[in-house]
């Protein structure tokens, strides 16, 4: 992007903070790491280490940007209860869905289980999580 924007003008970017305060991510890979070390190799904390501001100004430095800013994008997920939580888990698609979906129904249960025990649950059976986003911005010089 750098590369084709025209002086003075701006790139522009967001990423997940998925090291971070992805928590309904972050969350479920830590809980799925510990019940499985194999699991490690697809968490997404891991994989995209570079979304978290430090990288990030230093990808876009290196691209030859200057003026470069990052903002912290915090969004409220609040889940009515754990199966709200836990159903697009069950869909197949992306990483998190299809490593459930690998899963045979014992160790699925297994899993369910242990993240519905340690997910913060209010007295109404409500889930409140944070979906943090790092907006990045720079300018061509």
């Amino acid at each position: 992007m750098s590369r084709v924007v025209r002086r003075g003008g701006a790139v522009a970017a967001y990423v997940w903070d998925y090291p971070g305060e992805m928590q309904l991510m972050r969350r479920f890979w830590d809980c799925a790491v510990e019940l499985d070390p194999a699991a490690r190799l697809l968490h997404e904390g891991i994989q995209f280490g570079f979304c978290r501001p430090e990288p990030l100004r230093s990808m876009f430095t290196r691209a030859g940007l200057t003026d470069v800013r990052l903002e912290a994008l915090a969004v409220p997920t609040t889940f009515r209860d754990f199966d709200d939580y836990w159903g697009p888990f069950l869909g197949g698609q992306g990483p998190a869905p299809s490593y459930v979906s690998s899963l045979d129904e014992t160790t699925r249960d297994t899993l369910r289980d242990a993240l519905r025990i340690r997910l913060p649950t209010a007295d109404d059976g409500s889930i409140g999580l944070t979906a943090r986003a790092w907006a990045v911005r720079g300018v061509r010089g």
